[in-house]
């Protein structure tokens, strides 16, 4: 495969990591308003054949690649999007789809009326421990999920266009732990009450801290979040509980996965538990972040099949994302249209 990649900042260096481990990936262009950002990446990964520009559409006129890497800043992805299925590429990019959710539904159509590939980078779906946790509770292991609970606590000093980011949390973060929600339970989002505030000691201007309420159609996951957080920093994959009719399971965001089953023989108040083992990775399970979303695209691509992580299942984690927005905004508990539907 030939791709292009669009958007040369600090993220590229993630994309250009897993790129140069894919045998029969040929990364043919780099586009960035700012060319010597461009350049200088190049050379960093030994790009020297890559063609450079600051137009995408003039680099694909150019290079003419079956594919398009998105790694621009989130106003951006629909111009992108547009120029990439006007010249017939397939689009795979970073989170989030979009800015807003008319033009990721405008993306969405697009993709479909171009009849290529679209995806998104949504890597915490390929985190081993978020794989388990799903076959597990699929195994009705402790029954069916009730409720499921996270909690994300750090406070990075990121500089740049982030800081200045309204929404910042919700918008370029949170969206990693509402999806592993939604895929760990199976959940389809039906509404969401949420508060967002500024902590005295925050440095952004605004949304660096959240907490949130969904329906996951009849399953409550609760999120709880901040992004200026010091001490005690969780994962960032945050922490987990999930609530289940027959027991529990814990997930420390890293290597710490337990499980416990209700048995029948009540002691006092409580009934009895004991662990339950959480099986080990199913050797079918693709891992391993940016690497394995790359890799199954270009699968999907040979193949005609669909990815994991294609927009028009994606859109459903980013109508969590400007749901909470829009409740923060107004104060209300807002419904989540189905998608699709």
């Amino acid at each position: 495969m030939d791709a292009v990649l669009v958007g040369c900042g600090a993220m590229s260096k993630a994309w250009l990591d897993a790129a140069r481990q894919i045998a029969g990936l040929i990364i043919v262009g780099l586009v960035d308003l700012d060319a010597d950002r461009a350049r200088a990446r190049a050379r960093e990964y030994d790009l020297s054949g890559a063609v450079i520009g600051t137009s995408l559409d003039a680099v694909l006129d150019q290079t003419r690649p079956q594919a398009v890497f998105d790694v621009v800043v989130p106003a951006a992805r629909r111009e992108v999007a547009f120029s990439a299925f006007a010249h017939h590429c397939h689009l795979l990019t970073e989170k989030p789809l979009a800015d807003s959710h008319d033009n990721a539904r405008a993306i969405v159509e697009a993709a479909r009326r171009a009849g290529r590939i679209h995806a998104v980078v949504q890597n915490r779906r390929y985190v081993a421990n978020v794989r388990r946790i799903r076959r597990f509770l699929d195994s009705g292991a402790i029954g069916a999920p009730t409720s499921i609970h996270a909690d994300f606590f750090v406070a990075p000093h990121f500089g740049g266009f982030r800081e200045e980011m309204r929404h910042v949390l919700l918008l370029d973060m949170a969206i990693h732990t509402f999806d592993a929600a939604r895929y760990m339970v199976g959940g389809e989002p039906a509404g969401v009450y949420c508060q967002e505030w500024e902590p005295a000691n925050s440095w952004y201007r605004q949304g660096s801290s959240a907490t949130a309420v969904f329906d996951l159609g009849g399953k409550l996951f609760t999120y709880a979040g901040s992004w200026c957080a010091d001490g005690f920093r969780t994962s960032w994959e945050s922490t987990w509980r999930i609530v289940a009719e027959r027991g529990s399971l814990v997930w420390d965001g890293e290597d710490t996965l337990k499980a416990e089953v209700v048995r029948p023989v009540r002691e006092g108040l409580f009934d009895r538990t004991e662990p339950v083992a959480v099986s080990p990775l199913d050797p079918t399970d693709r891992i391993g972040g940016h690497l394995g979303i790359i890799e199954d695209f270009m699968r999907a691509v040979e193949t005609g099949s669909e990815p994991e992580t294609r927009g028009s299942d994606n859109i459903k984690s980013l109508a969590m994302v400007f749901a909470a927005i829009e409740s923060a905004e107004t104060g209300r508990r807002v419904a989540i249209a189905q998608e699709g539907r």
